[in-house]
């Protein structure tokens, strides 16, 4: 029996060749060194920030370059695939704002001429070149049962030689096509492996984009390429894949760096052209317990990208922070560009650092500083998208007065140094809440006092102060004036360095006098500026909170 007539019994409905997909999907028509990568994630687990740092990678180079970026689905694992998995991978990568235009967009649609994009709807592409495989002696049916293959691994570990299915151990490897069409034809269920033609004494090179060049020993392992419900493993479906989808790049975890040496013998042995290689380092995160370790899409759920969906974290202040632990360079462009767009930054394959540690206070500082350069106007606008899915009560607080709460927002806004309260826009309710009287007469108040707490004292400083100091109309040179005025009155000193030089002839400074009046319209000893809190406020809802201390 001839390997073709092997291959009609094993794939009798495979009528397409692999020149028909070549015809199919064509060289892209870009520009010359434009770059082609893909997000190629499994849904199996919750997307975590180190995903999406390979992901922003993948995206962010083809930009650079007039190239291409698609994400594509490996979901050839589906014992392990989870409900939701596709829409959670595209609901991530919209949340840190990543734009592209091919690929799955979602469950049920794609969008792109390389399609279909998700792998599980493309096994028949895969068994035309499982056939071709077949045809030419370079790949075979195996029949061995899973225990047959744990018996011959302990057989190795005894004989402490290299574990897996190569050379004698490769027992399916030397029967003839008349046995194995026998044993199809008799149901045997069989995978396929990879004939390897590879000699583990010699050794492969390549040159990866980050880790430099790198050698291996050659492939000689005859690995699994399909598995016997027709379903192929990673490495078969990523080489035909990148090929036909005309991948220049592949981007992907240092965990496939091993990989390699196969992945160089398929493409060779189909006669493809190689994809540039960048294993990039694994994020890495500080345990409860400690330990420096790599994130688990399964059990470090304060690290998915959902999370950080659900506390409003700014997409720019996500891609900033990205590229900040992309690229170890960055920061140094960025201190000589603060205005420029991190788009400008040229990306380096040579800065990618080894196993970047998640640093979660760096992410917050960056998205503080971000959201300090908004507008009053945008972080109304971000904070009402956020509220309206996350706290419906308060974006309608919000929305009935939305002129209010932008100028709110817009204290110590527009300024040299504007206030960076504000990490994420789920912490802003907890910063201005008091500014609404729906909030402040509802909630159970706890207020800061400090040096003065007597609340006779209290009551009598803001008594004094809103009878014979207080207009609405004073601008912040006046109201400071009266305030010193009314601390003078009360017995306190004007101004801080007199009170310093003379404590015994005050009851203490302008210093507690602003505090008292502060935390009387607040609770809070910590807020923006007091003069622009009271404007807002106005004069009916300051006399309201004095009355009900």
């Amino acid at each position: 029996m001839t390997n073709k007539e092997l291959a009609d019994l094993m794939y009798p409905n495979v009528s397409k060749t692999i020149s028909d997909y070549e015809k199919m999907y064509p060289e892209r028509n870009l520009p010359e060194g434009a770059v082609v990568s893909r997000y190629a994630p499994s849904p199996t687990g919750f997307v975590h920030v180190g995903n999406m740092l390979a992901c922003f990678i993948e995206n962010f180079v083809p930009n650079q370059t007039e190239g291409a970026f698609y994400l594509r689905i490996e979901d050839t694992d589906q014992k392990r695939e989870i409900e939701g998995g596709i829409d959670n991978i595209v609901d991530a990568i919209k949340t840190i704002g990543l734009d592209y235009k091919e690929g799955v967009i979602s469950k049920d649609k794609e969008v792109g001429d390389y399609g279909p994009y998700i792998q599980s709807k493309r096994i028949d592409i895969y068994h035309t070149f499982a056939k071709y495989m077949i045809e030419n002696d370079l790949a075979y049916p195996c029949f061995c049962t899973q225990e047959e293959i744990d018996a011959s691994r302990e057989e190795q570990k005894l004989n402490k030689t290299r574990i897996g299915y190569y050379g004698e151990y490769a027992v399916c490897r030397n029967l003839t096509n008349e046995e194995r069409a026998e044993k199809i034809k008799a149901g045997c269920p069989y995978t396929i492996r990879l004939k390897s033609r590879g000699n583990f004494n010699n050794k492969v090179k390549f040159h990866d984009l980050v880790k430099g060049d790198v050698m291996f020993p050659e492939n000689d392992q005859d690995i699994i390429l399909i598995k016997s419900d027709g379903i192929p493993l990673y490495h078969f479906a990523h080489v035909v894949d990148d090929h036909l989808m005309r991948t220049t790049h592949v981007l992907r975890g240092e965990d496939w760096l091993p990989s390699v040496p196969v992945h160089l013998e398929l493409f060779n042995m189909f006669g493809f052209k190689l994809p540039e290689y960048a294993h990039l380092g694994l994020m890495m995160i500080v345990d409860k317990e400690g330990t420096k370790r790599k994130i688990s899409k399964r059990k470090d759920k304060d690290f998915a990208v959902k999370h950080f969906h659900e506390i409003g974290m700014p997409e720019a202040a996500m891609q900033e922070y990205l590229i900040t632990i992309a690229n170890t360079s960055f920061e140094g462009w960025r201190d000589n560009n603060l205005d420029k767009s991190i788009y400008d930054y040229k990306f380096d394959f040579s800065k990618i650092g080894s196993n970047p540690l998640f640093d979660y206070s760096k992410m917050l500082n960056i998205s503080r500083n971000y959201i300090s350069k908004l507008s009053a106007t945008a972080v109304y606008e971000k904070l009402a998208y956020w509220a309206m899915e996350y706290d419906l009560d308060f974006y309608n607080l919000i929305s009935k007065y939305k002129e209010y709460t932008i100028n709110i927002l817009n204290i110590e806004r527009e300024q040299a140094k504007p206030r960076k309260d504000f990490a994420c826009y789920s912490e802003i309710k907890s910063y201005i809440w008091y500014m609404f009287d729906e909030l402040f007469n509802s909630c159970d108040k706890k207020y800061e006092w400090q040096n003065i707490s007597n609340i006779d004292e209290i009551k009598n400083i803001m008594n004094v102060y809103i009878s014979k100091y207080y207009d609405f109309n004073d601008d912040k040179d006046t109201w400071f004036s009266k305030m010193k005025d009314l601390a003078t009155e009360l017995g306190y000193a004007a101004n801080v360095k007199d009170y310093k030089n003379n404590p015994d002839d005050y009851k203490g400074s302008i210093v507690d006098i602003s505090m008292v009046i502060r935390v009387c319209l607040t609770t809070k000893s910590m807020t923006p500026d007091l003069y622009d809190i009271m404007k807002l406020l106005g004069v009916d809802r300051i006399k309201n909170r004095i009355s009900i201390l």
